[in-house]
């Protein structure tokens, strides 16, 4: 239980609040702070895993600290709760989160997040600001979500406006946001320019973490670090709270714990196993997501319920592999698994159990689409995601997927959506299973955003198994590959859900916020019995 005092009276520097609810949100200055100087808090704030009653509030000093907490629930900040929160220490490079609980349903939160460091002084940071809004039972729902940040070399352009798709994203003032993995890119280096397309030069912020493929602790620690150099990101993460889940990039491309590194001349440490460690405690460290408890500390997966609309089911596509494959085996095995036995029991049971309206399967990678990972020493084509290329029955990792969407049809669970990035561009897509070649699953849409500042592509083929049916896709032209964010080809999901209808409209914008791809879905009747058998 967190140690809370109640103030008619704020005791800190008082902050104009006036310009946060205006957007102009107060952010700390991204500088090393002098010896001697009060702590920094170079990286804002963040807030995390909004759920009923609660939400993660996330920040980092500059030095051994401890993090304050204000909130309250008028921008006066009358009747103010103050919590001292955790210390920020070396071993977690100085990150700290606390998480408010007791919050009322529908309500505006404003916060104040400082640091007292640890000498007799108690030297205390200037505050950063934000706040942001409970779901609650008359609210209509709206978030964003979108995945693939910094990647490719195309970083933070500031005479481009910087990462301008958060901003555009802050502006449609969404509840929460998915980011749907790649949160950076580890395995990018980020040059101090670039060509672009057309002759132009993307010119970028650099640092010394980011110059080469991270591989130490503090390299990948300072591909977060990087992104949070970004105003547009920092002004976003202050008002929209996150879930976070992670794909390949925030360790190594297309990784398993069977990668093979060995003829990677740009890597010194060639053990993946090191690498995934290394990689884990830096997303742990910076994601403002709520821990799992000590059965499994590192868990990504996990759901998070809005009320009677929405479920947000978080996967993880990419801890329990098995090794990419050419995916074609005709029963399951270790080698097959993609979810894993684990995970995907605990969704089927938490999707059977749920009674929101809508169910969102956030997913890191798309189902249908062929997204290749070079060829095996036999010359075949080896497979990064769940589809193999091959239109036929559902094979590999293909029957692990099967055998979920079978549950999903036969337990009769409604209203199920997936969202998901990675393939960098823009797609909606009906799988059909009149038109499948594995037929036994009930129909579904998957919604594809991204990339949000990073190379554009696409778009890929499908693969026949679940009879994907391309509804809208927008994507670089034939033959161009890895446009700059100069193309425009940035693209995040919208979705709302109207608490009266019931229905969902999911929006595909740019990254000026132009509405590319529409399609609303009327939520289909519920049978509360269903659910709650034993």
């Amino acid at each position: 239980m967190h140690r809370a005092m109640k103030n008619s009276h704020s005791f800190i520097k008082p902050i104009n609040l006036t310009l946060a609810i205006a957007g102009l949100l107060i952010l700390a200055p991204a500088v090393h702070a002098e010896s001697g100087d009060i702590p920094q808090m170079e990286q804002g704030i963040q807030i995390g895993d909004l759920a009923p009653g609660r939400a993660m509030i996330w920040s980092r000093a500059d030095r051994p600290a401890r993090m304050m907490v204000e909130y309250a629930y008028n921008p006066q900040f009358a009747d103010a709760v103050t919590i001292r929160g955790a210390y920020a220490l070396a071993e977690t490079d100085f990150t700290a989160r606390q998480d408010l609980t007791g919050l009322p349903e529908g309500q505006d939160v404003y916060v104040k997040v400082w640091f007292e460091d640890l000498t007799n002084a108690r030297g205390k940071s200037e505050p950063v600001a934000g706040h942001f809004h409970t779901i609650g039972k008359r609210d209509d729902i709206r978030f964003v979500w979108g995945g693939d940040t910094a990647g490719q070399g195309w970083g933070i352009n500031v005479s481009f406006g910087g990462m301008k798709i958060y901003e555009t994203m802050r502006q449609v003032q969404p509840q929460f946001f998915i980011q749907s993995g790649d949160n950076v890119y580890s395995d990018g280096p980020i040059p101090d320019s670039k060509l672009a397309e057309n002759g132009q030069v993307w010119t970028n912020l650099v640092t010394p973490e980011v110059s080469k493929v991270a591989e130490t602790l503090a390299e990948f620690r300072g591909r977060y670090k990087y992104n949070l150099l970004d105003e547009n990101l920092r002004r976003f993460n202050a008002e929209v709270p996150q879930i976070w889940q992670w794909d390949d990039h925030e360790v190594v491309n297309n990784w398993s714990d069977s990668k093979d590194l060995s003829n990677d001349p740009r890597y010194t440490e060639k053990n993946v196993p090191t690498l995934i460690a290394r990689a884990t405690q830096a997303f742990h460290e910076y994601a403002p997501l709520r821990r799992h408890d000590a059965e499994e500390s590192e868990r990504v997966y996990r759901k998070i319920s809005y009320g009677k609309l929405l479920d947000v089911f978080v996967i993880d596509m990419r801890s329990y592999r098995g090794p990419n494959t050419a995916n074609l085996q005709t029963q399951e095995s270790a080698e097959t698994a993609f979810l894993g036995a684990e995970q995907l029991a605990w969704l089927q049971d938490e999707l059977k159990h749920s009674k929101a309206t809508w169910k969102v399967i956030s997913a890191d990678m798309p189902i249908g689409l062929n997204i290749g990972d070079g060829n095996n020493a036999q010359g075949q084509a080896r497979w990064e995601a769940v589809a193999n290329g091959n239109d036929g029955p559902a094979a590999g990792r293909e029957l692990e997927m099967a055998r979920l969407l079978k549950f999903i049809k036969h337990e009769q669970i409604h209203n199920i959506v997936w969202l998901t990035a990675d393939v960098h561009y823009a797609a909606a897509h009906y799988y059909d299973p009149t038109k499948a070649a594995s037929k036994d699953f009930a129909p579904f849409w998957e919604f594809v955003a991204g990339p949000l500042n990073a190379g554009s592509f696409g778009p890929n083929s499908t693969d026949g198994t679940f009879g994907p049916q391309v509804a809208f896709y927008k994507a670089p032209p034939a033959g161009q590959v890895n446009l700059s964010p100069y193309a425009g080809l940035q693209f995040f999901g919208e979705v709302n859900i109207d608490k009266k209808s019931r229905a969902m409209t999911v929006d595909l914008k740019d990254i000026d916020g132009a509405v590319v791809f529409s399609k609303t879905l009327p939520a289909e009747a519920e049978h509360e019995h269903e659910h709650d058998r034993d």
